[in-house]
């Protein structure tokens, strides 16, 4: 009886292929905005979580002023100095690694060209909170660091804009009116996740920084690695009390300083990224609703085009919940096959946007299925009412209809 039904039901949607395919439209466009907000969404989740874990390992920022903002926002609050860096590794337990950071934009000149970036200072440790890797050259030495060696290292953007195809390593690079030799070049980590190229830069040693492009020793940033399996809320308490008596703040004084855990920036940067992923997935699935009530409009019609043919049904034995059953399938599998195109339309939707955006695309097998099970379902919920309408129609009356 199912696959008779389900016969029927084919055949009827044939008859009328474009009207068909107008009813399940709002089905089609529904499923397809749905799993394409939702894919597009994860990507973007995990874009933001793989560059939050490209800052650093187990990775505290430690900056001046009450909270986070633009640069200016910690003016007020005294700078960092080398020795609160040095004072952090030694005293704080679970502390890896420490590496004071201090920034300032400047134009640097090579193989006849000229750049624009950011050129910051800080010390060896530098590279390993920052997860940054070498593909060419080396890092600077201690002995440059203390004597401040003219040596950087570069990253992928200065690179490519400076030298082109033409061999970075050992060239001279001249930052401001300092020149200073290419000893190593950073390997590309991409977007950050505030958007910024994390990969044009220029990186020197603290001391050669200090004294040769800034002229003074405040600190903005300090770096704190994390030994693994320690509890970040027992290292930022002891980050907090020991700067709190280096900066002399008494009991009732605030803290000019924040200390930032990028995972927990990570955290809610993702959880933000997924509330709006499922806003803008509740809001595409009302399609779906306007795509249930086409069907059961249209289903409504067939019934009233075919009266006589569920008359003379009827009349030669066919039961009521036969012909429930024929009309439920009819909408059931147009839903389905609007559920179907909208699949493949999102699978090239999402590979699409998601290179546009340059997200990684993150097939969710689990979304797919339940946005084609809710298709189904919105097949049933609208299809049944015109089913149960045909069904229990007078087989007499019906078949006097013209």
């Amino acid at each position: 009886m199912l696959l008779n039904a389900l016969i029927l039901a084919l055949r009827s949607i044939r008859r009328n292929l474009l009207r068909s395919f107008l009813t399940i439209l709002g089905v089609v466009i529904g499923v397809a905005a749905v799993i394409t907000m939702v894919t597009v969404g994860n990507g973007a989740t995990l874009a933001i979580q793989t560059q939050i874990q490209g800052l650093g390992t187990n990775l505290l920022q430690v900056r001046p002023g009450q909270r986070m903002g633009p640069a200016g926002a910690g003016q007020a609050a005294p700078a960092f100095t080398a020795a609160d860096a040095q004072a952090i590794f030694e005293q704080v337990p679970g502390v890896l690694a420490t590496a004071p950071e201090a920034r300032s934009g400047a134009t640097v000149v090579a193989n006849g060209r000229n750049w624009s970036t950011q050129v910051i200072g800080s010390s060896q440790d530098w590279l390993f909170t920052g997860n940054w890797r070498l593909t060419e050259g080396r890092p600077f030495s201690e002995e440059e660091q203390r004597a401040g060696a003219a040596v950087c290292l570069i990253g992928e953007t200065v690179r490519r804009e400076l030298f082109g195809p033409n061999p970075a390593l050992g060239a001279m690079l001249r930052v401001r009116q300092m020149p200073c030799e290419v000893v190593g070049v950073l390997a590309a980590k991409g977007q950050g996740a505030f958007g910024n190229d994390q990969d044009d830069l220029v990186h020197m040693p603290l001391n050669t920084f200090q004294r040769r492009i800034v002229g003074h020793t405040r600190i903005g940033v300090l770096q704190v690695s994390m030994q693994d399996g320690v509890e970040t809320a027992t290292v930022r308490a002891g980050i907090v009390q020991l700067l709190r008596e280096r900066r002399n703040l008494s009991e009732t004084d605030e803290d000019n300083f924040n200390v930032l855990d990028t995972r927990q920036l990570a955290q809610t940067l993702s959880g933000t990224t997924r509330i709006m992923t499922l806003l803008l997935g509740a809001v595409a699935a009302v399609s779906l609703i306007v795509g249930g009530i086409g069907i059961m409009n249209i289903m409504l019609v067939s019934v009233t085009e075919r009266t006589r043919e569920i008359g003379l049904r009827l009349a030669i034995g066919a039961r009521e919940r036969e012909v429930l059953l024929q009309f439920l399938i009819e909408a059931v599998v147009l839903a389905a096959i609007g559920g179907l195109i909208g699949m493949t339309l999102a699978l090239g939707a999402s590979i699409g946007l998601s290179a546009l955006m340059s997200v990684p695309f993150v097939f969710d097998p689990g979304i797919n299925a339940l946005a084609f099970a809710f298709s189904a379902g919105i097949g049933v919920l609208f299809g049944y009412f015109p089913a149960q309408r045909a069904a229990r129609l007078n087989p007499i009356e019906a078949l006097r209809h013209e």
